[in-house]
């Protein structure tokens, strides 16, 4: 390969090099013939295969062909099975095969810093060691077929609100240990063929220039071997980002930027030996895929793929609440089934990861099956909207009252969440949430079932027997949603999430979604689990937390230390029934120099076990994952540490204490309002200026208008209020007709809103210019004459 490389590198000109480092189109990398350099497609994931059944570089959003559609990240991180979803990206990467994709855009690996992030459903999890963990899995499995991955979105790209443009400030600590932390992993263990930046600014630099995070740590500390692509239309000064360890520009600038870089090397402010570096990335990609390409496209197995689907959702659906182990139902029951998703299921979320599946079960069609005339149901509620309709809701009280048992589906509707916009409350819909309470009025026996890519709040609990947290689990939710309710399957899966109570519980809450431009992360290391388990307060449900049809029982914890940390212990089904337990493993240093969070998670494993079956557990935890960063690098720190075991981060089973010596210096922090947090802990700005270092920026000023204004501050004139309409009508039209609803638009407007001016020259394929762009700014800011004379020379 590196002589291959070295080839075509040496039979490169500069504008073939420079023009490498861009897309041709919306989904393609630009192709050299005469070099025997096939133009490669890429397209969405990542639980999914979202590719265009045309070439045209629209949105595609539902014009895509069929393809599995697995459940989502949060469901896949519930079933804290590397071997399942490692399983998954093999199936992931059959499918791309067939279509000749050689590079699925996935998986994303943000940390879920608050619930309200509209994209959550694509993320796996609040903790870094599990998400790191899975998307080491994940990218494996695809790759180990010959298809690339791009692990996103990099980084600290946590909110929807003003993605394109919010400054996020992070202490550095925060930064390596909980932001970053989870991209180390998957890198340096399963080495994605690309990584994606992400729009945001990090610490006042965009990510698609950031030299300190794409060059110095993700590069040489962390030891990437493949490329950096912008996401789409993420490229803000494309020499600095060239400078700084961007390798790939997507989806290109109709060659404005070209001339630009190619302008850049003939003065002498980038380097042709940088370039050169740049340029050697996309081409290994290229060689890489083309070996792949060039093998048979042999069609994948639909059926097993689906009948895998199946068994994906099924493991990953958690048991929330068993009140008088209702669960599992049997088939003498009369059940009704309430709820629209029964027909029309919630089984994945909205945007660029919309997947148009080869077949879609649904939960009414898989009861039938199983109960006949036994089963009743209702739709109770309208999905397209969030209003109570009484004849609606009378029909559905009227068959609660026949029912020995009523399992009732409800959750998020598109409205509430989506990429593009963030939820602004933890709240189901109304008419969900009105429905519960009036059947809870006439029958004891309900059963929620939920359809959500985020935790919500759940005011009727002590109300209702059962609650199966099932996620967006994909196109064979229904079945899987079945499997369960009747028992065919043992739930397994276990909360990769904290659901709060509340959310002014939430230590981030405080600070998001932030003022406009600058998000404080003034939280520090208290995230999700991190922070309840430091402070009294009980969330809803706590991280790790799962329940089964059966029992577990732990017993002989045996700790030692060489080397690493070797923990052993045994489990045992206590049941009548097989059953499969997640074990946990924590480690505390309460008695530390520098603030800490209670615990924290360092290892786990999912075990199968027989009804009455022990099995011993074996662990180890390398003592670098003890280390946190401290003044200028990653320090062991000495002390006694705490082993933990434990079913959740807040049922604890077993522990012992080891001692743990190291000859790094670690330096105390002074961090006083850190240290000794409690239940209304709510860091001020001085506060935050002692962690992060450094006095917060003033905020940006939105006037005079420049580049990288959003157009939701540019619509407060008359050319921007003009412009973002007409650009939203245009994306609403790449959808395709009949294919938009509320929900759709909703999210469209959000997208236009965020979308920095800049990104009008990049998508509008040369018809708007980067002069007359300017031309337009300088009218909005009332430079009536510039304006004018721009826009004339074009």
């Amino acid at each position: 390969m590196k002589d291959k490389i070295k080839h075509v590198m040496s039979e490169l000109s500069l504008e073939e090099k420079v023009a490498l480092c861009s897309g041709e189109d919306f989904w393609h990398l630009k192709g050299i013939e005469r070099l025997g350099l096939p133009k490669i497609m890429v397209t969405d994931g990542p639980h999914g295969l979202r590719k265009q059944d045309a070439d045209a570089d629209h949105l595609g959003m539902f014009g895509s062909v069929p393809s599995t559609c697995f459940p989502t990240a949060v469901g896949l991180a519930s079933s804290w099975d590397n071997e399942l979803v490692y399983n998954l990206g093999e199936k992931l990467a059959e499918e791309c095969i067939t279509e000749k994709v050689s590079v699925l855009l996935g998986p994303g690996a943000n940390i879920k810093r608050h619930p309200l992030c509209g994209r959550n459903f694509e993320y796996f999890s609040e903790d870094p060691f599990l998400s790191g963990k899975l998307s080491a899995s994940l990218i494996k499995g695809i790759q180990s077929k010959g298809i690339g991955t791009s692990m996103k979105h990099f980084v600290a790209n946590n909110q929807e609100t003003m993605r394109m443009g919010i400054d996020a400030l992070v202490d550095e600590r925060t930064l390596r240990e909980i932001y970053l932390k989870g991209f180390e992993i998957a890198v340096k263990e399963a080495q994605p063929w690309t990584v994606m930046c992400s729009y945001n600014k990090l610490n006042g630099t965009y990510l698609s220039e950031n030299k300190k995070i794409l060059d110095d740590i993700l590069k040489k500390e962390w030891g990437h071997n493949g490329l950096v692509m912008t996401d789409w239309g993420a490229c803000n000064n494309r020499v600095n980002g060239l400078i700084a360890g961007q390798e790939l520009e997507m989806p290109g600038s109709n060659g404005i930027h070209d001339q630009k870089v190619i302008k850049a090397i003939k003065e002498g402010t980038l380097s042709e030996k940088v370039l050169d570096e740049r340029v050697s990335r996309v081409v290994e990609l290229i060689l890489k895929s083309k070996e792949t390409l060039d093998k048979d496209n042999s069609q994948f197995d639909k059926e097993e793929h689906h009948a895998f689907a199946r068994k994906v959702a099924a493991d990953t659906i958690v048991l929330l609440q068993n009140k008088d182990n209702i669960l599992p139902l049997n088939k003498n029951q009369t059940v009704a089934l309430i709820g629209e998703f029964a027909k029309i299921p919630r089984y994945q979320g909205s945007g660029s990861s919309l997947i148009n599946p080869i077949k879609l079960s649904k939960a009414y069609d898989a009861f039938k099956e199983v109960l006949g005339d036994k089963l009743l149901y209702a739709p109770g509620y309208n999905i397209k909207n969030d209003v109570v309709e009484d004849f609606l809701v009378s029909e559905a009280i009227k068959i609660a009252k026949k029912a020995d048992v009523v399992v009732l589906m409800v959750g998020l509707t598109d409205l509430f969440e989506s990429e593009g916009f963030d939820r602004t409350h933890l709240n189901i819909p109304n008419n969900h949430l009105h429905l519960i309470n009036e059947i809870a009025d006439v029958n004891k026996n309900i059963i929620i079932a939920l359809s959500n890519g985020s935790p919500i709040v759940m005011p009727w609990k002590d109300n209702v027997k059962g609650i199966i947290e099932q996620y967006l689990g994909g196109q064979a939710s229904g079945e899987a949603l079945c499997d369960i309710v009747f028992g065919k399957v043992n739930p397994s899966g276990k909360l990769a999430e904290t659901f709060p109570n509340s959310l002014t519980e939430f230590p981030s809450n405080q600070n998001f979604p932030g003022l406009p431009r600058q998000e404080e992360y003034r939280e520090g290391l208290y995230v999700g689990y991190r922070y309840y388990d430091s402070v009294t307060t009980e969330p809803l449900f706590p991280f790790g937390y799962g329940l089964s049809y059966t029992t577990f029982e732990y017993s002989d914890l045996v700790v030692s230390k060489d080397k690493n940390i070797e923990v052993s212990f045994i489990i045992k089904n206590k049941g009548k029934i097989e059953g499969k337990e997640i074990a946990q493993v924590y480690i505390s240093l309460n008695d530390s120099v520098v603030y800490r969070p209670e615990k924290e998670l360092k290892g786990y494993r999912k075990v199968s076990l027989k009804a009455g079956e022990s099995k011993t557990v074996k662990l180890v935890i390398p003592l670098t994952s003890l280390e946190i960063y401290n003044v200028d690098g990653f320090k062991l720190e000495n002390g006694k540490y705490t082993v933990k075991v434990g079913k959740s981060s807040k049922e604890i089973v077993l522990k012992e204490t080891i001692n743990v010596k190291s000859s790094s210096m670690v330096i105390a922090d002074n961090l006083n309002t850190y240290k000794n947090i409690n239940d209304s802990f709510e860091p001020s700005k001085a506060d935050f200026e002692i962690l992060y270092g450094r006095e917060v920026p003033a905020y940006p000023n939105i006037k005079p208008y420049n580049i990288n204004s959003v157009f939701n501050e540019l619509k407060g004139t008359l050319i921007g209020k003009m412009l973002h309409k007409t650009i939203t009508k245009q994306f609403v039209g790449m959808i395709g007709e009949g294919e938009t609803n509320e929900a759709i638009l909703k999210m469209m407007e959000s997208m236009v809103d965020e979308m920095p001016f800049r990104s009008m020259v990049t998508f509008s394929n040369g018809a708007i210019s980067e002069n007359r762009a300017l031309g337009l700014l300088d009218l909005m800011n009332k430079r009536i004459f510039k304006g004018i004379w721009k826009i004339i020379r074009g």
